[in-house]
């Protein structure tokens, strides 16, 4: 029993001859009939009554009739979401994102596909990128933006990694520091400073450029939050090092400098190698892409 043999029984059924039903299919008699023959034999019973005036339907063939027109309905409504899915008329994007990045670069992304197709659920889970790359890889995400700092190795194996920008890591400065009015600082004329950190483990922070321009950073404040952060950088309790991704959230009352020959740090948008993705990611990867260029112009704007 075939979808082509059920189409053939139904359009016989609703026209009552094998004649109509070829000239709707647009097969040819012969064909239509041997399609019915094919299906009668597979259930084991005549379907049609035939006469000189067309056909009719037998007791078996009024009841795979209505089992006939179940499944073809269900499969053309099947073709209908799949075409709908395709054309991004319905459907989930699942996104996850490090915390800096969901202050600007994914929140444009996901404004702008939202505006070009907003049947397509959206949702975002937040955390750093190793937690980011465990769920690429267990299937709860479809797409992620990571980071990955100069000299720290991640275990990007098995991901499918789109460039998005290098972001450079900038320094944070109360508004009376002694360097505030300089364009730019070199990170080792801040080893003397007091330090605001995210971690005690200086090594998986921003901070941890210090370690790799040669000195060790005197952490006086652990505080995981940004806004905290800035709290105590304003208040001149220390500095601390930030994101250019993180530059628009930052207060008024903080002076934000570049680093001569800055540390960067590569922001991928990442997806399982070998994964057929939802057909969204195409087009939210488009997305990512522009929303990262117009990240880029606007830290290229900054004083060197």
């Amino acid at each position: 029993m075939d979808i082509a043999g059920l189409t053939a029984f139904r359009e016989v059924a609703v026209h009552g001859s094998i004649t109509a039903a070829a000239k709707s299919l647009r097969y040819t008699q012969s064909a239509v009939s041997r399609q019915i023959a094919a299906l009668e034999e597979s259930v084991g019973a005549a379907l049609f009554d035939r006469g000189s005036r067309g056909v009719r339907l037998t007791g078996e063939g009024q009841l795979l009739l209505e089992h006939a027109e179940a499944v073809l309905d269900r499969l053309e409504t099947a073709r209908r979401n799949l075409a709908a899915l395709r054309g991004l008329n319905c459907g989930r994007l699942r996104i996850g994102a490090f915390a800096t990045a969901e202050a600007v670069l994914v929140p444009r992304a996901m404004a702008a596909f939202h505006a070009a197709h907003p049947s397509v659920e959206l949702s975002l889970s937040d955390g750093v990128s190793a937690a980011q790359i465990a769920r690429l890889r267990a299937g709860e995400l479809d797409v992620a933006v990571l980071n990955v700092h100069d000299g720290q190795p991640a275990n990007l194996a098995g991901l499918m990694l789109r460039h998005l920008l290098d972001d450079p890591i900038l320094v944070a400065l109360p508004p009376r520091h002694r360097l505030a009015t300089r364009r730019a600082v070199r990170l080792a004329e801040l080893a003397g400073e007091s330090w605001i950190a995210g971690s005690t483990a200086v090594e998986d922070t921003l901070i941890g450029a210090c370690l790799r321009s040669g000195f060790r950073p005197r952490v006086h404040y652990v505080v995981p939050e940004w806004t905290a952060k800035q709290g105590l950088v304003a208040a001149g309790l220390g500095v601390t090092l930030l994101p250019g991704l993180g530059l628009d959230a930052v207060r008024p009352d903080v002076v934000v400098k570049r680093l001569r020959a800055e540390p960067t740090r590569a922001i991928y948008a990442a997806t399982v190698e070998g994964v057929s993705g939802p057909p969204a990611v195409p087009n939210f990867l488009e997305h990512l892409a522009e929303s990262a260029a117009r990240l880029r112009r606007d830290l290229s704007a900054m004083p060197r």
